[in-house]
């Protein structure tokens, strides 16, 4: 029996084992899901043992543990190192789910669950690959490091260091990584950039208690109406993000760039009735592929003080506070951004109030990967065999920390191949990963080893 045949002879069994591990509640932003980090670690580990790794480990790190697994059978043959992560993010709002999100359920070809499509599914694919070449053909076609961390909900927090302590380790050829997306269902892609991030956080202070609408109206300060005219400060009408010192460093991007992207077929009119849009967000005199690929981007995550229960409560509060997410392309310097978003909060701050700022440790540097890097041209091959047509190369406006990770502390490029979309709602309530797509996942990945061994022969 073929490794291929084993996977598709096993496919039931395998659709059971991502059910069992799409249960497990491992969200790792939140301490109360401890227990479920725990439980994804070990399973995880355990299911490495199970494909025949059997040095498969749970190993510590300051933050949530990082599982790994090697075989290194195959004296000259290349040696990737596939990455991906196990942990997932809240199931929040509980409510707005159709079924609960621990409690796996296959509807319509797909199966819905949190973290099933980031990124259980995609990363469960080259486990069962390892097992089915090691059970079906005794051995591997090319030499295989697998790490997996638990934080890529938490930016990677604590991989580099983890990676940078073990780097001969993880020496390899090249990272294939199972985290990333495909941009479309019905349109194959390879994602080759992603854009790189950073967080603020703000408290706007006013009195030192809430007080009474009534008796203190008009002569308290109301810290809503403060971070309501702060939060209006940091863009400029066109849309333009009006924070000193933003921009600074950011490399331009060529017009041969921006023609390249407007040659990717992308229908706007269609993109803003699917997220429910009556008209597009973001800078003025940019496509919104390019405002979304290749500009950064500074959004208030959340605004939020006072009374938000039902019916009124007729109260100023003393305290608002906001969030902040950028995300951010080469040449501009996470902390640098950060620092210029505080500053520009604490000058525009309005007279009556104070401002406490707070820059988290979520930073992350874009990553694009070199256009003729062989890793990247075979998975182009493969997926034109597997899915029939030749993948476009798209950017991510997303964050992977991990590219950026990787081709600086161990000098490796990374290779995005996952066979999740980008419409499957992780993230979000209802999140889902297609069964047809573990199927040609799972294909793929057979595939892309096994050329990858011969090419080396």
């Amino acid at each position: 029996m073929s490794a291929l045949a084993y996977v598709e002879s096993r496919f039931d069994a395998i659709l059971d084992d991502l059910i069992a591990f799409a249960r497990i509640p491992s969200v790792s932003t939140d301490p109360a899901y401890a227990g479920g980090i725990r439980d994804g670690a070990e399973w995880l580990a355990a299911r490495l043992r199970r494909a025949g790794l059997a040095n498969a480990a749970v190993r510590p790190t300051k933050g949530h543990p990082v599982v790994t697994a090697s075989w290194l059978a195959r004296p000259g043959a290349p040696t990737i190192l596939v990455y991906g992560h196990y942990d997932v993010q809240p199931p929040d709002p509980a409510e707005r789910w159709i079924t609960p999100a621990f409690e796996p359920t296959i509807r319509d070809d797909r199966l819905y669950a949190r973290g099933v499509s980031d990124d259980k599914g995609p990363m469960l694919i080259p486990v069962m690959v390892a097992e089915a070449f090691l059970q079906a053909e005794g051995r591997l076609p090319v030499n295989v490091k697998f790490l997996i961390e638990g934080e890529e909900e938490l930016g990677s927090a604590h991989l580099e260091d983890f990676v940078a302590a073990n780097a001969d380790e993880f020496a390899a050829d090249f990272v294939l990584s199972a985290d990333g997306a495909m941009w479309r269902a019905d349109l194959p892609t390879v994602m080759v950039a992603s854009r790189g991030i950073c967080t603020v956080e703000f408290t706007v202070q006013g009195a030192a208690k809430d007080l009474h609408s009534g008796r203190h109206g008009g002569s308290a300060p109301n810290p809503l109406h403060a971070i309501a005219r702060l939060a209006a400060s940091l863009h400029h009408d066109s849309g333009q993000v009006a924070v000193a010192g933003f921009y600074d460093g950011m490399v331009p991007f060529s017009n041969v760039q921006r023609v390249a992207i407007g040659t990717v077929p992308f229908d706007e009119t269609a993109y803003l009735a699917e997220i429910g849009a009556p008209g597009p967000g973001g800078e003025a005199g940019y496509s919104l592929l390019e405002r979304n690929w290749i500009r950064p981007t500074l959004e208030l995550n959340g605004l939020w003080g006072g009374y938000n229960g039902p019916g009124s409560k007729t109260v100023i509060p003393s305290v608002a506070h906001g969030k902040i997410s950028c995300r951010l392309v080469p040449g501009q310097d996470p902390r640098a951004v950060q620092q210029a978003i505080k500053a520009h909060l604490e000058a525009h701050c309005p007279a009556s109030f104070t401002v406490e700022v707070a820059l988290p440790d979520h930073v992350a540097l874009p990553y694009a990967i070199p256009d003729d890097h062989r890793g990247l041209v075979l998975a182009e091959q493969v997926l034109t065999d597997i899915l029939g047509r030749a993948p476009l190369r798209v950017r991510m406006g997303a964050t992977i920390p991990i590219g950026e990770i990787f081709s600086r502390v161990l000098g490796l490029d990374t290779v995005f191949f996952s066979f999740s979309t980008v419409d499957e709602d992780y993230h979000a309530p209802n999140e889902f990963f297609r069964l047809s797509s573990l199927k040609n996942g799972l294909r793929a990945w057979v595939d892309y080893w096994q050329r990858l061994g011969a090419a080396a022969r």
